[in-house]
């Protein structure tokens, strides 16, 4: 697996970990659905699988396994939001009007991911050093060790986590979404993962104006009885 050529599904890895950024396994397990999402699809980790509270308290799959569920959690709660659904449709309707009518259900899709990214966006702008500390955690990690620890809980193994965890960390894709230009590259590669054709580079103009209903409705998707923040 060559680093420069990783397509990234962008989902918002920034907005599961931030809450956790002093605590590495468990950052960790908030990406790992995301990652396998990537990595090896053919593994997918279930909340009926992650219930290790009765571990000692030093095997890290307490920790690791937490941190998976927080993410599951975090996805049940947020996808069946009112404000997810009208924040969505919202960026939907932007692309659909930029890309013309006549282009199916790929606005649909747009104003879902580019939501999640957008929503990494809002909050990288609003802690920009936890962005770096982010990555500095994932640094502390044992890629290798969290591939040992999915294989405890998946329904089968996987060989391709390690190296893609390894690649993710070199990569550093979500500094690019502080800018709009660079989110398109990285939304293309979405766009190339799934077969999609990619967007004109106009469209970064549609991600500026869809980063304002972010500014706007944003913190809606984040309500504190859910999600917690760092204080500023």
């Amino acid at each position: 697996m060559r680093v420069a050529n990783i397509d990234y599904i962008g989902m918002n890895y920034f907005t599961h970990g931030v809450r956790f950024l002093d605590r590495p396994l468990f950052l960790a397990g908030t990406a790992v659905p995301d990652w396998l999402s990537v990595a090896d699809r053919t593994v997918r980790l279930r909340e009926k699988r992650l219930q290790w509270d009765h571990l000692p308290d030093d095997d890290p799959l307490r920790e690791f396994s937490a941190g998976v569920r927080q993410h599951l959690h975090d996805d049940e709660w947020f996808h069946r939001s009112r404000a997810f659904y009208e924040v969505t449709s919202e960026v939907a309707d932007r692309f659909r009007a930029h890309l013309g009518p006549e282009d199916g259900f790929r606005p649909g899709f747009l104003g879902h991911i580019a939501t999640e990214m957008l929503l990494d966006r809002l909050l990288i702008e609003r802690y920009p050093e936890s962005l770096a500390h982010y990555y500095a955690t994932l640094d502390r990690i044992d890629p290798h060790e969290i591939q040992a620890l999915v294989n405890r809980i998946g329904p089968k193994e996987t060989h391709r986590l390690a190296v893609f965890v390894d690649a993710f960390r070199q990569v550093r894709f979500l500094f690019d979404y502080r800018n709009s230009d660079d989110l398109l590259k990285r939304l293309n590669q979405v766009m190339r993962r799934v077969k999609l054709a990619p967007l004109p580079l106009s469209t970064a103009e549609v991600l500026e104006d869809s980063f304002d209903v972010l500014r706007r409705r944003g913190w809606e998707l984040l309500p504190e009885d859910q999600f917690a923040l760092p204080h500023d």
